[in-house]
């Protein structure tokens, strides 16, 4: 703060956090109806902890977004934006080491005011659903609320705000189109697919030969396992042939598109080389979020179910179960989890032309 000459004043730790509005905001239902419940304070001030946290995590998804709005990213913006999609990751983590604080609450504890919460519910986070919105969880793979639309719950303002997001481009659609403009899908002199066919088979020949060789298995087991190896026409056909692609996009089983699926499975494979280090890095970093954020929501799944077993939430739904559901139907970049699938062993790994090489490398000359 400055006053009219320019020069900065003083200020008191108490009046820069504001915390005599923090620390009046715990109000408590229990003890308004004269039966004061000792809990009800953890469990306030943990779902406002829960609150703020989410406010943190929009400003940082927020911000790695407006990054990439610019068609060309440069390099120092995509080391901000590790670091700060890293620092999503570790409140995450923390936010479920929180869900250990609320379970020093027992669940005879929790039924002393769980009554007086009707209907409030996690239900109504408008935070965390637009956690959900900017990182892009499509509403088609929403479970449904009570048969209706998610954001049904909230005001029309919210739910126009919540559109808004998708609207504008989620943090997945943004990630699509930066992938889609890098230049590893036209390589002069180094066709990647056709060399990546042929790494690819190799690689399954090797397996199949490894198989039948064994002298352990039964030629039942022999027939299982050649089965599982697959070949370049089982789930491999994602990548070489763009028709089966898009028709899994169409079903909704894949996010991204051919091209930058293709470049996802470039830069993972090439991760090595000096260029690729921190689109590598940032890949991962979106990985690692949505592992915690699937976490989070399996210990959450886990808590109501220590708290009230199978009861009803107090919002209505099926609690637990719904809970549970979402923790594998609510993952966002799938897509970036199934390139493991497409991996080949850095031994089979089509080695790269020189000028190739140079390119993806930090190549200087003596001029």
């Amino acid at each position: 703060m400055s006053d009219s000459n320019g020069k900065y004043t003083t200020i008191h730790y108490q009046q820069y956090l504001e915390l005599d509005k923090i620390l009046k905001a715990q109000n408590l239902r229990s003890l308004q109806l004269d039966e004061e419940a000792h809990e009800e304070m953890l469990f306030i001030i943990v779902h406002q902890v829960y609150e703020l946290w989410f406010k943190q995590i929009i400003h940082e998804l927020e911000s790695v977004i407006e990054f990439f709005e610019d068609k060309e990213i440069i390099e120092s913006s995509l080391g901000v934006a590790i670091s700060r999609l890293n620092r999503v990751e570790t409140i995450l983590k923390l936010m479920v080491e929180q869900i250990g604080v609320m379970e020093t609450m027992t669940p005879l504890d929790f039924l002393d005011f769980r009554n007086y919460l009707f209907p409030a519910s996690g239900f109504q986070s408008f935070q965390f659903r637009a956690v959900e919105c900017l990182l892009g969880l499509p509403n088609e793979q929403r479970l449904t609320y009570h048969g209706h639309k998610y954001s049904s719950v909230f005001p029309e303002e919210q739910q126009k705000a919540l559109d808004k997001i998708y609207e504008k481009g989620t943090l997945l659609d943004i990630v699509n189109a930066w992938l889609e403009r890098t230049p590893f899908l036209k390589l002069d002199g180094f066709d990647f697919l056709e060399m990546y066919r042929k790494a690819l088979d190799k690689m399954l020949e090797n397996e199949n030969k490894a198989i039948l060789a064994s002298e352990y298995l039964t030629e039942k087991e022999k027939e299982m396992r050649l089965k599982m190896v697959g070949s370049s026409d089982t789930y491999f056909q994602s990548i070489l042939d763009r028709d089966k692609h898009d028709e899994l996009v169409k079903e909704g089983k894949k996010r991204l598109s051919y091209e930058a699926t293709i470049a996802a499975l470039f830069i993972n494979l090439y991760r090595d080389e000096p260029i690729l280090h921190l689109p590598f890095r940032f890949m991962t970093a979106l990985i690692d979020i949505d592992n915690q954020m699937t976490t989070w929501r399996y210990r959450h799944a886990q808590m109501v179910l220590r708290m009230i077993g199978n009861k009803i939430g107090t919002g209505g739904s099926s609690g637990h179960e719904y809970l549970a559901s979402t923790a594998m139907k609510h993952q966002i970049y799938t897509d970036f989890h199934n390139i493991s699938t497409l991996l080949i062993p850095r031994s089979e790994l089509p080695a790269l032309p020189k000028n190739i090489k140079e390119q993806l490398s930090f190549h200087f000359t003596a001029e």
